[in-house]
């Protein structure tokens, strides 16, 4: 008798074998028109002309499409390397340096073994594609930074810029107007205070009538600014640490530039035309305003890579008020008809500056302002910020002592061309 362990499996029937197979079949057949789909799908394609053509005006910098452009060339990988290569090199401004290998000796101190580095040319940029922003570049000189006179140092249109110094300052004087041309009750005025000053400007068009595609080529501009200075009793508890005194100073300004060499090598940089109002904002008796017209005109000369000389001259005329009335008889007798100034960039550090103002008439009357300007040590390059000490003597160190002679000695920080 068998025991049940030694029975043998039942045969498989022939019908079960037959279904098996067709559903295999049914498989096989089922997958060959996807893999067929498949291969068709990825089949390199040639781009034809036109995208050729727009990826070859992307790279020559006369379409906005860019890198997108040779993207498209997904069907032909030695034109599209090609194509992004070249957009890369229109990239890579003007007269850079090229990469080069050096080579690093063995560091026994910290078991560096010897090794060849790549040195890229440094750039001086914000930009996060690589290139330099224009009023950043310093291949190009100070006056052309600032104004924004050629086409390769242009930031564009309504970016805020710094004008005048913006400043926080300790500001001690010989006197102090407590309270100037008026019958009220005189105020005690500290004659140490604290003096804030705040710049700045846009630029609300450029190439109006002068205009290039070239980096180097000459570009005029219009631009609007702002300046305010206030005079803070800080110190004064006894008055309640008042505003003595804020002035407000908007302006238009027109750039239009120049190359013209002067003797002594100066450079003729620019002319311009400005309309200004100043005025504190008070009722009389303390309003103090006016307007004027001015023309000014710009000249440089290049001492080293880091140092040069800088001269600005302005003339203006007063205008009259409209309703007839002067409530500041004679101010430009005694702050001025014409400005000149002087700066000299010593090194990346210091910069001295002279500001001299007269009334051109036979009674001089004007002012002279000296400033000394000094980087920190630690980024005197990568930062606006200033140590600032400045010296005032004459008329219009603000406008309520329009008619009064001060020494002003003041002592704080700047931040500059920011």
């Amino acid at each position: 008798m068998k025991t049940p362990s030694s029975r043998l499996p039942a045969p498989v029937p022939s019908a079960m074998k037959l279904l098996a197979c067709a559903m295999l079949a049914s498989a096989l057949l089922a997958g060959l028109p996807v893999r067929a789909q498949t291969a068709q799908t990825v089949r390199p394609t040639v781009p034809d002309a036109s995208v050729r053509a727009a990826a070859a005006t992307a790279v020559n910098g006369t379409s906005s499409q860019g890198w997108q452009a040779c993207q498209a060339l997904v069907g032909d990988a030695a034109a599209q390397l090609k194509c992004f290569q070249d957009w890369a090199a229109a990239q890579t401004p003007k007269n850079t340096p090229p990469a080069g290998i050096a080579s690093v000796p063995a560091d026994s101190s910290t078991g560096s073994p010897a090794a060849q580095v790549l040195l890229l040319p440094a750039l001086n940029t914000e930009a996060p594609d690589g290139k330099p922003v224009g009023c950043r570049d310093d291949r190009y000189s100070e006056l052309s930074r600032f104004w924004e006179l050629q086409s390769g140092t242009d930031c564009g249109t309504f970016a805020l810029r710094g004008f005048r110094p913006i400043s926080l300052a300790v500001v001690t004087s010989d006197s102090v107007n407590s309270p100037p041309g008026s019958s009220a009750a005189r105020q005690p005025f500290s004659r140490n205070e604290t003096k804030i000053q705040l710049s700045v400007r846009t630029k609300v068009a450029k190439g109006l009538l002068k205009a290039g595609p070239e980096d180097d080529d000459s570009l005029d501009s219009l631009w609007f600014a702002y300046s305010q200075q206030s005079y803070w009793q800080i110190f004064n508890k006894d008055l309640s640490r008042p505003f003595r005194n804020t002035d407000h100073e908007p302006e238009l300004i027109y750039i239009y530039p120049h190359q013209i060499q002067l003797p002594g090598g100066w450079n003729y940089r620019l002319s311009g035309l400005g309309l200004v109002h100043q005025s504190n904002g008070q009722s009389d008796p303390l309003s103090r305003s006016w307007n004027r017209v001015y023309l000014m005109g710009a000249a440089e000369k290049r001492l080293g890579p880091d140092s040069s000389l800088t001269l600005q001259g302005r003339i203006w005329n007063r205008l009259k008020d409209g309703d007839g009335i002067d409530d500041n008889p004679g101010i430009e007798n005694f702050v001025g008809r014409a400005e000149l100034g002087a700066s000299w960039k010593v090194n990346q550090t210091n910069t001295l500056g002279l500001t001299y103002r007269h009334s051109l008439r036979s009674e001089a009357r004007g002012s002279t302002r000296i400033d000394w300007m000094v980087a920190p040590k630690a980024s005197p390059t990568y930062t606006g910020l200033r140590y600032h000490l400045q010296l005032f003597s004459g008329f219009g160190d603000s406008l309520v002592d329009y008619n009064r002679k001060r020494s002003v000695i003041s002592l704080g920080v700047s931040l500059v061309d920011w």
